[in-house]
């Protein structure tokens, strides 16, 4: 019997980064799911009722941002951990219990980040 897949929510507004992302945790045997911005990442989080393990999502999205998002994500869902990409990584303040990932990523360092985030 297999273990159930840890869920991640992918929030990223460019269509071609959020589709190789969703790949590669797809290829590591993660259940994904995708918002391409922060209003659609809400609504996710508002309405599915489902299991989600971890939220990464882009700072620099349009509207809300990624921090933004992160302060109302956590207003619905205390516990979601929540892993932060950013191309600007050394210029982020990352709240205690958040984590930060620079851009551009490896496949290892994406795996590696996100196995340490869960704990497998």
């Amino acid at each position: 019997m297999s273990a159930i897949p840890s869920t991640i929510l992918v929030v990223e507004d460019d269509d071609i980064v959020r589709m190789l992302i969703v790949d590669v945790l797809e290829e590591l045997e993660f259940k994904v799911l995708e918002a391409d911005g922060s209003e659609q990442a809400l609504e996710i989080l508002e309405v599915l009722d489902q299991r989600i393990d971890l939220m990464m999502t882009d700072v620099g999205l349009p509207g809300m941002d990624g921090r933004e998002l992160a302060d109302k994500a956590r207003a619905l869902r205390p516990a979601l951990p929540i892993m932060f990409a950013s191309g600007y990584a050394e210029n982020i303040d990352v709240p205690d219990g958040m984590h930060l990932i620079g851009k551009p990523f490896s496949i290892d360092q994406l795996r590696d980040k996100v196995k340490g985030i869960l704990g497998n």
